[in-house]
């Protein structure tokens, strides 16, 4: 798991419009990345519109905004129309880049474990290093505060 100003691991990854983001290339602007478990899903839809919601006040701050989960872009692609979303969704189908952030973890629901994403968003300052981190996000409020250090920055 990168800490507070370590470099943030690089990917590339498939993204909702067909096209593949990688994190190097955004260098020069804030990135966040909301790690989220599962689409369609009432947490993960919660978290997805309130920072499709809020895209315009990210813009206007500078930032890019994704979502990363280990779904399909089949099941991006029908959640992005579903909740016309505006942000893109990324698909880390293989878990490298879950794993490369920390955020693949053990959980335990009703007494049985089993291996899922931990709720984790980053941000990633201009220069690529890791700004902040909220881990084990509680959905409601966390764009905002997240949107606060975007413009904190």
């Amino acid at each position: 798991m990168p800490e507070i100003s370590q470099p943030a691991p690089d990917f590339t990854l498939p993204s909702t419009g067909g096209d593949n983001v990688t994190l190097s290339d955004l260098k020069g602007q804030p990135v966040v990345l909301f790690f989220y478990p599962r689409d369609d899903t009432p947490g993960c839809t919660k978290e997805s519109v309130g920072f499709s919601e809020n895209r315009a006040d990210f813009d206007a701050a500078g930032a890019q905004v994704f979502g990363i989960s280990k779904d399909s872009m089949a099941s991006h692609e029908k959640f992005t129309a579903k909740r016309e979303l505006k942000i893109p969704l990324l698909s880390d189908e293989h878990g490298t880049t879950c794993e490369d952030y920390g955020v693949w973890k053990e959980k335990n629901m009703y007494g049985k474990k089993y291996m899922g994403i931990e709720r984790t968003t980053y941000l990633i300052a201009a220069d690529g290093t890791v700004a902040q981190v909220w881990n084990k996000v509680k959905v409601p409020g966390h764009v905002e505060a997240v949107l606060e250090a975007v413009r904190a920055l």
